[in-house]
């Protein structure tokens, strides 16, 4: 039997999943009224926020290997607001509390104002499902 080589790192995941984010901000903005498609997309933010932070002791784990502690602890820092920002996403979308779902898409928005989707892009529709997903998760 063959290596197997996984070309699906912590870091290209992060990116899929943060662009996903940015694009389900995007469409949970748009949305004039509150219905299943707003529940889908907010709960995909708070999932993906979670998934974001669990990729981070992957990326980290190569630099810990090399004794860059103080680098590994930088990284982690910086995107230790996933875990914070993805919890109060969770409570908000299951107490189905808008204002507070309003107010942490803005926080999550400024924290991604880098990541750059094109209209054109080819991520889909990630967010399809992810009420369902959330509440399987309780």
């Amino acid at each position: 039997m063959g290596r197997y080589i996984n070309n699906e790192t912590g870091g290209k995941e992060r990116n899929r999943l943060t662009k996903a984010i940015v694009i389900s901000i995007r469409e949970l903005m748009k949305q004039k009224e509150t219905d299943h498609t707003s529940r889908d997309l907010a709960a995909f933010i708070a999932i993906a926020l979670l998934q974001v932070h669990a990729t981070i002791d992957e990326s980290v784990a190569a630099w810990e290997k090399k004794d860059y502690w103080v680098k590994a602890d930088r990284y982690r820092l910086e995107w230790d607001w996933t875990v914070s920002m993805g919890n109060k996403m969770k409570q908000a979308v299951l107490k189905e509390d808008w204002a507070s779902i309003a107010l942490i898409s803005v926080q999550v928005a400024q924290k991604l104002n880098s990541i750059k989707v094109s209209d054109k892009h080819r991520l889909g529709t990630p967010w399809v499902g992810a009420w369902v997903l959330l509440k399987e998760q309780i």
